[in-house]
Parts: C-alpha cells; structure tokens; sequence
C-alpha cells in the first residue's frame, strides 16, 4: 500500500502579507522536499471539492457565509488579529478542507494505506463559528464529521501534538461522544486553554498541558499517557493535526523538540493504529513556523508512515 500526499497549488496563493510566520513557503519547502525522493509508494493527490453541507456538519451556516464573503478582491483583509487573508485565500481555504475529504475517501477506497495534507490556511484554533490563530475552517473537525456522517464510524481519535492547544476542535467536540480530542501542548500559552480539568461531556476530551521548555524525553514519556488513552478507546480511524511547531528551532514557542522525535510520535501512533484500525490514518498539516526544521520534521514524519504501509 502507498501513503497519499494531499495538496494543490492554491495553497500558495493564500498571501499573508510580509513578516506573517505563517507563509506561503512553509507549504512549499514541504513539497520540494518530499518530491526530491522520487519515492514510488507515495501517491500525489488534489483536494476534493467540499460542500457546503460538509462544511455546515461543523461550521454555523452563518459562520460560513461571513467566511465566503470576507475575502478581498485586493490587498489584505483579517477575519481576526492573526488571521489575514487576501483574494489567493479563498481557494486555498476550501481545498484545505477539500484534501481532508479526498485523503479520507482515498484511504476508505484502499487507494492508500494512510496520508497527509500538506494544507495551509491550518485549522485547529477555529471553532463553529470563530476564526482564530490563522486558522479559518477546522480541516481536521469536517475530516472527523465526515467520519460519522459519510462512512457512520463511531470511534474517532483526533490527536493534536501541536505545541499549540487546538482549542477549536475541543470546543466542536466537547460534547461527542464518537469523538476522543487528545492535546499535548505548551501551557500556560496561547490560546490559553487545555488544562487537564477540561475533559470533555464524556471524559472524551484528554489534554496533556506541558510547560516551556519540555525536551524530547519528557515530551515522550507524556505521550505515552495519550497513547495509553487512545488504546483505552480504540479507535476506528485515527486523524493527527500535525503541528510541528515543538521543535527546537521554531520561533513561536519554547518546546525543544527535535526532527527525529517527530518519526517517534508517529511510529508510536502507527503502531497503535495497527492493532485497532488496520493503520486508518489521516494527518493534516498545522503549525510549524522555521522552514527548515518544518521541511525536516514533515520528512520523517512522511517517513514513517511509508513504514507502516
């Protein structure tokens, strides 16, 4: 089996303006890197056109309109303070979420054992009806409604070892049962939720709150608590936000992560994903702000899902 590579052009038209950390090279440093490798397990794919009724299983109607028509014909507009966007973001917005779909069907239609969407705008700060922290839609919430509503799973596991808690997709799944949200994150930080008293309607929610400075030994070992959780859970289907933003190197937070530890997560996950969902896994791209150690990171990411295969 291959693993599928989910992108598409438009992701570099979403102009941030100047000096913004979440830029249009962050997407293509990934590509360029990953098609050096020439490697005959791995399948490019284009996003699949979303709908809006996929959209609204997540997103208030209203929400969505206001989305559709913020985009500026010229120059520069922001749905929030970190959030800016310009007429190129239309596009890369809806096949963001439109590349979660195609990475889920594609895995459920066995054309690839596994994938990763290499989207930008990310998705994990923007609840129902709030963008947030560069993120417009929630790619990796419309993946997981996608789940239940399209294929009826009724066990999916979000893990999101962004060093950012993805407060968007706890807030959207706070009360869903069919959902397990699990969050290693730096805190206090932005946003500034993701204590362990927040655990969801159903104990469904487990976030793992560690502090500035955490290294790859005491980032490992607390994950272990996470995949302890996702085998207490087993799940039917696993998606990953992939935010690679805990490295050392990156300039937005205070983790010391390093390129190899993100082989480590993922093999760690993959494992048990084996075991309780034939290796169902789809991972979404979210965060990661140095260019070189995101090009890095994302390789030994990819690495170790061709692994799994």
């Amino acid at each position: 089996m291959k693993t599928g590579l989910i992108t598409s052009n438009t992701f570099q038209n979403h102009d941030t303006g100047p000096g913004h950390p979440e830029q249009i090279a962050r997407v293509s440093v990934i590509i360029d890197n990953l098609k050096k490798f020439n490697n005959k397990n791995i399948l490019w794919k284009n996003p699949s056109i979303v709908t809006d009724d996929i959209i609204k299983d997540v997103h208030d109607a209203q929400y969505l309109e206001l989305v559709k028509n913020s985009f500026p014909t010229k120059g520069f507009s922001s749905l929030d303070g970190d959030t800016i966007i310009s007429p190129g973001s239309k596009q890369a917005t809806f096949d963001a979420a439109g590349s979660i779909i195609a990475a889920i069907d594609g895995v459920q239609k066995k054309e690839f054992q596994n994938a990763f969407c290499i989207v930008r705008p990310p998705g994990h700060h923007c609840n129902q009806n709030k963008a947030a922290g560069f993120c417009i839609l929630n790619n990796v919430a419309i993946g997981a409604k996608y789940l239940i509503n399209k294929y009826k799973y009724k066990r999916i596991a979000i893990i999101d070892f962004d060093v950012h808690h993805g407060n968007g997709t706890q807030d959207i799944f706070y009360n869903n049962q069919n959902i397990l949200f699990i969050s290693t994150h730096q805190y206090p930080y932005y946003p500034g939720t993701g204590s362990e008293k927040e655990k969801g309607k159903f104990n469904n929610i487990f976030n793992i709150p560690l502090p500035a400075g955490t290294n790859s030994e005491e980032y490992l070992n607390a994950f272990e608590f996470a995949l302890n959780k996702l085998k207490e859970f087993k799940p039917e289907f696993i998606l990953i936000s992939a935010g690679f933003d805990g490295h050392v190197a990156d300039p937005l937070a205070q983790f010391k992560l390093t390129t190899e530890d993100y082989y480590e997560i993922t093999k760690r996950i993959l494992e048990i994903s084996k075991k309780f969902c034939n290796g169902k896994i789809v991972s979404i791209l979210e965060g990661g702000y140095d260019l070189q150690a995101l090009q890095d990171s994302t390789k030994r990411h990819v690495d170790a899902l061709l692994e799994f295969n």
